[in-house]
């Protein structure tokens, strides 16, 4: 319960429920898509021909997990970690309802991350993950590709 508890917005009521409802033998789990299946919590695609096929989900899964991950997803959200930042990049694009289903599926994937290997702890990537995960030599590639298709011409010098 104290290794769940360190991830941001899951308290210790939360990490409660999910043990409760999951277990701590995550050997049933041969990995975490195997548990966010189980849970609900696994997209569905269905799609045909380029067709969207259906809307809805295959079953409706475990109430007290999914409020549990719910609650802990919001919780999250008012963090300045990578979940919270993971909910406000989700939220603009898709919604608040759905950006909090993919937080609490990402809270998942770490309960079993941390269930299933006894020496591993929480290490949270930080809230500038996205905008630093490119790089600055990447980025700046990218801005000069752009800035040159729009028939620019760019010469860089340093700034210092």
């Amino acid at each position: 319960m104290a290794r769940l508890d360190q991830i941001p917005g899951v308290g210790v009521t939360a990490a409660r429920v999910i043990i409760a409802e999951v277990g701590l033998d995550m050997s049933r789990f041969p990995t975490s898509s195997h548990l966010t299946s189980w849970a609900k919590f696994a997209p569905g695609v269905k799609e045909s021909a380029g067709r969207k096929k259906g809307r809805g989900s295959n079953g409706h899964g475990n109430r007290y997990l999914a409020s549990a991950l719910g609650e802990a997803a919001v919780g999250s959200a008012r963090t300045d970690t990578f979940l919270g930042e993971r909910y406000r990049r989700l939220a603009r694009r898709r919604g608040s309802k759905k950006a909090m289903v993919a937080v609490g599926r990402s809270i998942l994937v770490i309960v079993w991350q941390l269930l299933s290997d006894p020496n591993a702890h929480f290490h949270d990537l930080g809230p500038d993950f996205y905008a630093n995960r490119l790089g600055a030599d990447r980025t700046k590639r990218n801005h000069i590709r752009q800035l040159e298709a729009l028939g620019y011409k760019v010469t860089l010098e340093p700034a210092a």
